[in-house]
């Protein structure tokens, strides 16, 4: 099913589901306590759906591998990157264009789209291959121009 729809699709039918709820948490316990519940709720599934990705690699995780899943987060022109750097260690790249953004705050939810969407990918590597290790100083999300994505995977004999 992953295959067939798109990553940007799956976070809008998510997001449909996750606003109510969301909302109803802010009523009862308070935007903080509500944040925080979607945050770590939304990582948790981040690294199971990680794991998941790295259970059907036949060969086992690499950075390699993980390049190969990107064009699931591009689907529908989803994103719009720059590879600034790609080889057996690093995959670098910004973000010029993200429509998650566009439809979280399209969908009334940019407020918390960094919960939804952003706050994934970190999570995402340690599900993956905790080898993989992401760096990024800023997000189209939050305001910036681009995202600033710096993936390196880190060999256990350095």
């Amino acid at each position: 099913m992953t295959q067939q729809l798109g990553i940007l699709e799956r976070r809008r039918i998510e997001a449909e589901i996750l606003k109510p709820v969301y909302e109803e948490m802010v009523a009862r316990f308070g935007e903080q306590v509500a944040q925080e519940v979607l945050g770590t709720a939304v990582s948790k599934a981040a690294v199971a759906a990680a794991e998941n990705f790295a259970k059907a690699e036949p060969n086992g995780t690499s950075i390699e591998t993980f390049a190969g899943i990107m064009p699931l987060w591009q689907k529908d022109d989803a994103l719009r990157m720059e590879v600034k750097r790609q080889d057996e260690t690093h995959f670098d790249f910004d973000v010029k264009r993200c429509r998650y953004a566009e439809m979280y705050r399209e969908m009334g939810l940019g407020h918390i789209g960094h919960l939804l969407s952003c706050n994934r990918d970190a999570a995402f590597c340690t599900g993956y291959d905790p080898k993989l290790k992401m760096t990024r100083t800023q997000t189209i999300m939050q305001g910036a121009d681009h995202c600033d994505f710096r993936y390196t995977y880190e060999d256990d004999k350095s």
